[in-house]
């Protein structure tokens, strides 16, 4: 992949885009494939960019990172664990299970978790069911 600022020679507007070559971004000039994003004008040409370099502070910084990485996955798998163990998991029925619970029909010593949409977790804390969303990370992620 390779990466080109480029320009509009109509609204000069200056703007990065990835190409798989830089044969690829020929083809696409050359085909009418490649249009401002502001002013969808066909006049973009490549703009004046520098090489991107890796010096060794870039490479300690980015060490650093993935370490930081490695210990906020290893924090949620940790935390998971502690869901897992103390938590019964409801799936895709977690909406109609925290109801339940919230308006008493249904009385759970545990708490619960599982899956919900976006909308049904807004739509639980609107009724006052206090839910919290949390970032789950699958077996097989590194």
């Amino acid at each position: 992949m390779i990466k080109y600022k480029l320009e509009c020679e109509s609204c000069k507007n200056i703007f990065d885009s990835w190409f798989s070559t830089s044969k690829e971004f020929d083809k696409l000039k050359k085909q009418d494939f490649l249009s401002c994003n502001l002013c969808n004008s066909k006049k973009v040409k490549k703009s004046l960019m520098s090489p991107k370099i890796l010096n060794n502070n870039y490479i300690k910084k980015n060490n650093g990172e993935e370490k930081k990485l490695r210990l906020f996955k290893n924090k949620m798998r940790e935390y998971q664990r502690f869901i897992k163990n103390n938590f019964e998991y409801v799936g895709e029925n977690f909406s109609y299970e925290a109801r339940s619970i919230h308006y008493n029909s249904k009385k759970n010593p545990k708490g619960i978790y599982g899956r919900a949409t976006n909308e049904e977790i807004k739509s639980l804390n609107e009724e006052g069911i206090e839910t919290q969303n949390i970032p789950w990370l699958e077996k097989k992620e590194n």
